[in-house]
C-alpha cells in the first residue's frame, strides 16, 4: 500500500498569508481536473486565491487540448487561482515556467511558450486560463511535473523526470520549493510585466540560436523573446514576433543533439 503524501500545505499558507490573507490550500485525491475545477469556481463567483493539488487527474488538460496523465507519485500536479488584473497578460505563461525553473534547478530550461525542458526533453507543462465574471478577472495556471521516470507513450524519447537532477525529489518537496516563490512572481507580474524577467529568461532559453519551424508554417532561426514575451523569429523576410496563442514551435531535427 502506498504511504500517503504529507503535503507542506500548512507551511505554504503560513508563508503566503502576509500576502493573500483569504489564501487556501486543497489537496484532492482525485479529480478530473485542477485546473477546470478553478475555472469553475471562478465562473460562479469564487474569486478567493486557491492553490489546489491533485494527487490523480482523471482528466487532465495541457495546452491545445493535449492530455495530461497524473499518478500518485509519478508527478506533481497543481493549479493556482488568483483574482489579478494585469494591464498586459503577454508573457504570463514564460513568467510561470521561470519562476518554475529557477525554484527547481539550474539545469531546467525553458522551451517557449510553456514548457519546462531538461537534457532534451520535456519536464512539464503549464496551461494558462482566465476567466471574467462581474468585472473581475481570475486567472488559472496549471502546472504538471514529472517527479519520477515514465515511459515514452508513443513519444520518440522518454519524458525527462526531476529526480534526474534531484535524486531525492518527491512531489510534496517540489510543491514546497516552487509554491510561494510563484505565487509572487505572479503578483509582481501583475504590476511590471513580463519586462523584468526577460533576460533572465533568455538564460535558459532552450531555443535562442536554433533553427525553429512553427504549426502555421513559419520556419528560421529563434533570436529569443521580446519585452513583452514573444518569440522573436528570424526569417527570410526579416525578425517576426509570434506570440503563445498562435503557434507551437519545434527544433528542427537536425538541430537536436
Amino acid at each position: 500500500m502506498m504511504t500517503p503524501t504529507a503535503w507542506p500545505a500548512e507551511a505554504i499558507w503560513e508563508q503566503v498569508f502576509p500576502w493573500l490573507p483569504d489564501f487556501t490550500v486543497d489537496i484532492l485525491p482525485e479529480i478530473d481536473s485542477s485546473n477546470s475545477e478553478l475555472m469553475r469556481r471562478a465562473r460562479a463567483g469564487q474569486h478567493e486565491p486557491t492553490l489546489m493539488v491533485a494527487e490523480r487527474q482523471t482528466a487532465g488538460r495541457g495546452r491545445m487540448g493535449r492530455v495530461w496523465q497524473s499518478q500518485p507519485g509519478d508527478s506533481l500536479t497543481f493549479s493556482l487561482s488568483l483574482p489579478i488584473a494585469p494591464q498586459d497578460w503577454s508573457g504570463l505563461s514564460l513568467a510561470v515556467g521561470l519562476s518554475l525553473a529557477e525554484s527547481l534547478h539550474p539545469d531546467v530550461r525553458l522551451k517557449w511558450p510553456n514548457d519546462l525542458w531538461m537534457q532534451e526533453r520535456k519536464l512539464g507543462g503549464i496551461l494558462v486560463e482566465a476567466a471574467s465574471m462581474g468585472g473581475r478577472s481570475q486567472v488559472v495556471i496549471g502546472v504538471g511535473l514529472n517527479i519520477r521516470p515514465r515511459p515514452a507513450d508513443g513519444l520518440n524519447t522518454p519524458p525527462a523526470a526531476l529526480t534526474e537532477c534531484w535524486p531525492d525529489a518527491t512531489a510534496a518537496a517540489a510543491l514546497a520549493r516552487v509554491a510561494a516563490p510563484l505565487i509572487q512572481t505572479i503578483l509582481a507580474f501583475e504590476t511590471t510585466g513580463f519586462a523584468p524577467l526577460q533576460a533572465r529568461f533568455e538564460a535558459r532559453d532552450v531555443l535562442k540560436g536554433r533553427r525553429v519551424h512553427t504549426s502555421d508554417g513559419l520556419q528560421g532561426t529563434s533570436r529569443g523573446v521580446s519585452a513583452s514575451g514573444a518569440l522573436r523569429l528570424q526569417t527570410d523576410a526579416g525578425v517576426v514576433d509570434i506570440h503563445s496563442s498562435e503557434v507551437s514551435v519545434r527544433p528542427f531535427a537536425e538541430d537536436q543533439p
